[in-house]
């Protein structure tokens, strides 16, 4: 049994408390629970009155304090070439996602703080890493392929490649 679903990009941050539906305000402080489903990750965003009244029965496979930001208004996208955050977007959510690509690619983002990584966690003896994207709040769950030194290079070939040929 593969412990990691084919889909692992996890929908947005919520705007309002996912028990109690109040909308959360600018500045609030939040709580993000990731649950594991027959069907892959589940994120429930609590507010902190939730949080405290939750029942502690119920183990969330990660979870983390985080602060509320509304979206900035969408700007104009240019057309052009895709880019790696594009790319990344894209590759996860194939259906069979290449995970080195995908694990450089998020490190390549990390660099460039586009993505945040929020948590580390093990299961079994595969090691799954979760990215939070700074502007949207949405989750990634890269799992780490565990590469060696001399495979880099070869995958950092392999993504720039993907990045000059996507248009």
């Amino acid at each position: 049994m593969n412990p990691l679903p084919n889909e692992w990009a996890i929908k947005h941050r919520a705007d309002a408390c996912a028990f109690t539906h109040r909308p959360f305000a600018p500045g609030e402080y939040f709580y993000t629970l990731l649950f594991r489903d027959a069907d892959g990750y589940r994120r429930e965003d609590l507010s902190e009155d939730a949080w405290l009244k939750r029942n502690e029965n119920i183990e969330p496979f990660s979870f983390w304090k985080t602060r509320y930001e509304p979206l900035p208004a969408p700007s104009p996208e240019p057309l052009g070439k895709e880019n790696a955050e594009q790319l990344f977007r894209r590759l996860v959510a194939s259906e069979k996602p290449p995970a080195n690509t995908c694990y450089v690619l998020a490190a390549m983002l990390e660099r460039k703080r586009v993505l945040k990584q929020i948590k580390t966690e093990q299961s079994g003896n595969d090691r799954v890493l979760i990215y939070e994207h700074g502007a949207s709040g949405d989750l990634f769950i890269v799992p780490d392929p565990q590469l060696r030194l001399h495979e880099l290079e070869s995958v950092q070939n392999e993504v720039a490649q993907l990045l000059r040929s996507a248009a």
